[in-house]
């Protein structure tokens, strides 16, 4: 909210929150009501500025990034906006070859290039609407709910090893966002099914941030994805 002096009121100014790609670089350095006010955008798809709610234009994407390195200050994610993100990628460093293209791009850089757009919005909305036609079987929709539930009650899965280090499991968000990323698998590899190794490929980068270990874990360097390929391993596909 801008007070004009002129009017002699408060207006509404719109910020970069109003786009349809979002990208929150280092996003752990955001303050605590920055952070949160991600929240409501990233759910609901709108914003509430004092007594009037906008909402925000389709398509509405929100990347970040998050250095794990440099620790000093950075403020820790709520678990409940952690959880609004579909995956959580770890990118390490480039190789070789990669590093030497990326030093010459930099080298040689232009600033007076122009962006060709490759896609438009109706593109995406097609696309979006292709994968949701992707089919799952029921035995595969089971599978997932396995995956996620043995994350919550390890020790009715004989993970009594992983249990002991386990505070909470991945929430419902997780089966929702595995159906999802397992059919966009499918889609780009050109099928209209999906199969078990798709569920597997977007395991870890669905999960991972959803699963919140203890002091144990952290005191016997156990990460979370040594768990999901654990339970991966461990948990089999029933045919119902």
């Amino acid at each position: 909210m801008i007070y004009n002096q002129r009017e002699g009121k408060f207006e509404v100014k719109k910020g970069p929150i109003f786009a349809n790609i979002i990208l929150a670089d280092e996003i752990n350095r955001s303050p605590a009501k920055v952070q949160s006010a991600l929240l409501e955008a990233m759910q609901e798809k709108q914003v509430t500025i004092g007594e009037t709610t906008f909402n925000l234009d389709k398509p509405f994407l929100v990347l970040a990034t998050q250095n794990p390195v440099d620790q000093e200050g950075t403020y820790s994610l709520p678990e409940a906006q952690v959880d609004r993100f579909m995956m959580k990628v770890s990118v390490d460093y480039p190789t070789k070859d990669q590093e030497l293209e990326v030093m010459r791009r930099i080298a040689n850089m232009q600033f007076d290039f122009t962006v060709n757009p490759v896609l438009t919005k109706e593109d995406i909305f097609s696309v979006r609407n292709q994968v949701n036609q992707v089919k799952m079987s029921e035995s595969l929709e089971r599978y997932i709910i396995e995956l996620v539930f043995a994350t919550r009650r390890p020790k009715e899965y004989k993970l009594d090893e992983q249990a002991q280090y386990i505070q909470f499991g991945a929430s419902p968000r997780a089966s929702i966002n595995l159906n999802l990323a397992a059919k966009a698998v499918a889609y780009f590899e050109g099928r209209d099914y999906v199969l078990p190794e798709d569920i597997k490929e977007v395991a870890l980068d669905v999960m991972n941030h959803r699963i919140i270990l203890n002091y144990e874990a952290e005191a016997d360097n156990v990460k979370t994805t040594d768990i999901i390929k654990v339970i991966l391993n461990k948990i089999p596909i029933t045919k119902f």
